[in-house]
C-alpha cells in the first residue's frame, strides 16, 4: 500500500467489526496498514481488507504499537482497559462502545451536527448510541431553522442492535415459531437481565436494564446523548428530551416515532421542515403522502443515510410536528459513523502520520 494512516480495528469480527472494515475500504482514508484485532477465541481467522488477507490478530495493549487510528467496537470493557493504552502509544481512538460517551473530556460526536467537538479530543472520541445518532441527524437543521423546546421518542429497535448472537436467536426464535416448536430465549431483552423472552413475533418495551426511575438505560441514553450532543451538556434543561425504547422482530435498520415542539412556533410549517431536511447533510426526505412513500427499515439496510418522512403537524398543538426516521443502525448508527468521525479527524488535521 502506498504512504498513509496505519489503522487498527477492534473487535474486527463482530456485527459492527465486519462493517468498519467495509466503510474503511470505501472511506477517503489514505491507509497504509490495517490491523484487525479481537479476542484470543478469533486469533487467526483470516479477514480482507481491500481484497488483501489479513491474519486478525489478539488485542493487546502492543498491539497499538505504530498505529495511527483506532476504530473500535469490542465492547465497553474491552474499550475501557484498550483504548487508554492505544493513546499511551500515540493512536487516536474513535469507540463505538457506551464506555465514554458521558465522560465530560470525551467528545459524543455526529459529525452532521457537532463536528466541531473533535477539536477538544485528548486521544479517545465516543460514537453516540444508535438509536440517537439517527434522531440527532433529522432532527438538527429542524433545530438549526426553528429551534427545538422538546423531544418525545418511540423506538422501534432492530434485533441487531444487541449484536450478532441477538440477530441468530432472532432467526432461530422465528423458525421454532413456524414449525410449532418452542421458542428459547437466551438474550432478549438484555442479556444481563435476570428473565428472557422471545423477540420473534413479540414486542419488548426494554432494552438495556430498567433503573430505578422506571426508564431503561437505553432511554436514558437517548435522553442525556440528545443534551451532549446538542447542547454540550448532558443535564441541559433547555431541551426536554424523554423516550421509550421498545425491541421489534426487525433484523436491521431501527425506526423512530418522533415528536417535536419548535421554538419559532409561527415559522415552522410542514414544507418548511421538509425543506430543512432536504437540504441538511446525511439526511434524505421520503415523503410523499399521495404515493405512501415514507421510510422503511427494509430499504434502508445497507445505507449510510437517515430517512425522513410522515411528516405532519399535531393539529391540537401549534408549533408541534410528529415524524417518522429510519436508518441503518449498523451502518449510521455504528461503523458509518465510525469512520465518518476518523475521515472529519483526518480532513480537519487532527490525527497526524507517526
Amino acid at each position: 500500500m502506498s504512504e498513509g494512516y496505519e489503522v487498527a480495528i477492534l473487535g474486527a469480527t463482530g456485527a459492527v467489526g465486519t462493517r468498519l472494515i467495509q466503510q474503511l475500504e470505501e472511506s477517503t482514508i489514505l491507509v497504509s496498514k490495517v490491523r484487525l484485532l479481537a479476542s484470543s477465541r478469533s486469533a487467526g481467522k483470516t479477514l480482507h481488507f481491500k481484497g488483501q488477507p489479513v491474519t486478525v490478530e489478539e488485542a493487546k495493549p502492543e498491539s497499538f504499537e505504530g498505529v495511527d487510528i483506532v476504530l473500535a467496537s469490542a465492547g465497553g470493557s474491552v474499550s475501557k482497559k484498550l483504548l487508554p493504552e492505544a493513546v499511551k502509544r500515540g493512536a487516536v481512538c474513535v469507540d463505538n462502545t457506551s464506555a465514554f460517551r458521558m465522560d465530560p473530556d470525551v467528545p459524543l460526536v455526529v459529525p452532521e451536527v457537532n463536528e466541531k467537538a473533535l477539536y477538544n479530543h485528548h486521544g479517545i472520541i465516543a460514537n453516540p448510541n444508535c438509536s440517537t445518532i439517527q434522531m440527532m441527524v433529522a432532527l438538527e437543521p429542524i433545530r438549526k431553522a426553528f429551534g427545538l423546546k422538546q423531544i418525545i421518542v418511540s423506538t422501534y429497535q432492530a434485533a441487531s442492535g444487541a449484536g450478532q448472537s441477538a440477530l441468530n436467536e432472532l432467526y432461530s426464535e422465528a423458525q421454532d415459531f413456524l414449525d410449532g416448536k418452542k421458542m428459547s430465549a437466551d438474550i432478549f431483552p438484555t442479556k444481563g437481565d435476570k428473565e428472557h423472552y422471545p423477540l420473534a413475533f413479540n414486542l419488548l418495551p426494554q432494552i438495556d436494564v430498567l433503573e430505578d426511575d422506571l426508564y431503561s438505560h437505553e432511554e436514558w441514553k437517548m435522553i442525556h446523548e440528545t443534551k451532549k450532543i446538542m447542547l454540550d451538556d448532558m443535564d441541559s434543561p433547555e431541551i426536554k428530551v424523554t423516550a421509550t425504547c421498545v425491541r421489534v422482530p426487525v433484523p436491521i435498520s431501527h425506526g423512530e416515532s418522533i415528536y417535536i415542539e419548535v421554538e419559532k412556533k409561527d415559522e415552522a410549517s410542514v414544507e418548511k421542515i421538509r425543506e430543512a431536511i432536504e437540504n441538511a447533510p446525511g439526511a434524505v426526505l421520503q415523503d410523499d403522502p399521495a404515493h405512501q412513500i415514507y421510510p422503511q427499515p427494509i430499504n434502508a439496510t445497507g445505507k449510510r443515510d437517515t430517512y425522513v418522512g410522515r411528516i405532519r403537524p399535531d393539529l391540537e398543538n401549534k408549533g408541534a410536528f410528529n415524524m417518522w426516521v429510519v436508518s441503518d443502525n449498523l451502518l449510521k448508527g455504528a461503523a458509518w459513523n465510525t469512520v465518518q468521525i476518523a475521515e472529519r479527524l483526518v480532513a480537519d488535521g487532527l490525527v497526524e502520520v507517526k
